[in-house]
């Protein structure tokens, strides 16, 4: 029998929530009909109130599940999330060399939003340096654009430039994520290399359920690009989905802090 659906690779650390990272990534694949493989970067130890450690993988065995799944299985697209150290970054861009038509879809988890850093200054250096020109699309925050780019973001105009700016790494697009901005209307800007640019605007979704929004975001879009959807109708795509989870779980109390995004299918 031939796969039904897309088969994507999630390089990411594990969450005891299930909100973001591997889980988060699996739930995805799974409610959009796909099939996730995975290779866990660290360990976290965490509950909706913050993270309370991150225990890195050791990079070989990183590499190792990336080669592992990409010498068995027809991957149509692989995303990566938090990347403990600068070592692990090496590793996985050296995994990658090997498969370079596979497309890759970057979420530079830099921190967490309760504030906890995840890379440190060198380590996202090396990422920008050795996974970015490799990238298909990198899907940065507005507080990580800022990391990325190198400069303080505080209106339209900036957020332009600052895309521009990340492009020039040498990936193929950036999705700079407007969820972290102020006011009523969240407005995500995607750009490309070719120089197309999309704004996706939507109204403020009141919820205290926003854990792993960008893990559910770049997953779902890793899906739809596997699946052959241009870039631009795969963000649509996943932003709708995400939108749609975000509404439907609002209203639940999942904890004491901030609870996923993905917590109903």
């Amino acid at each position: 029998m031939k796969p039904r659906s897309a088969i994507v690779l999630s390089v990411a650390g594990s969450d005891s929530i299930a909100g973001a990272g591997i889980q988060a990534d699996l739930r995805t694949l799974s409610a959009l009909g796909g099939y996730a493989c995975t290779a866990i970067t660290a360990v976290t130890v965490q509950n909706s109130k913050g993270v309370r450690s991150i225990n890195p993988i050791k990079p070989k065995i990183i590499s190792e599940q990336i080669l592992a799944i990409l010498e068995d299985f027809k991957v149509g697209a692989v995303k990566t999330g938090l990347i403990p150290n600068e070592a692990s970054v090496r590793s996985i861009a050296q995994s990658l060399k090997k498969y370079p038509k596979i497309p890759l879809i970057i979420d530079p988890v830099i921190g967490s939003s309760s504030g906890t850093q995840f890379l440190s200054k060198k380590a996202l250096l090396v990422l920008k340096k050795t996974l970015f020109p490799r990238a298909l699309l990198v899907t940065p925050n507005l507080d990580e654009a800022e990391r990325l780019s190198g400069m303080q973001i505080t209106s339209g105009e900036d957020l332009l430039r600052a895309a521009l700016a990340i492009l020039k790494t040498g990936c193929g697009a950036v999705l700079i994520k407007g969820g972290h901005a102020q006011g009523s209307v969240c407005t995500d800007v995607l750009i490309l290399k070719t120089g197309q640019l999309y704004l996706f605007s939507g109204s403020r979704i009141k919820t205290q359920n926003t854990h792993g929004t960008g893990c559910v975001l770049s997953s779902a879009i890793a899906y739809y690009v596997a699946r052959g959807d241009s870039m631009a109708v795969a963000v649509r795509k996943a932003k709708s989905f995400l939108r749609k989870h975000l509404v439907r779980g609002k209203a639940i109390k999942w904890g004491a802090g901030c609870g996923p995004a993905l917590g109903l299918f």
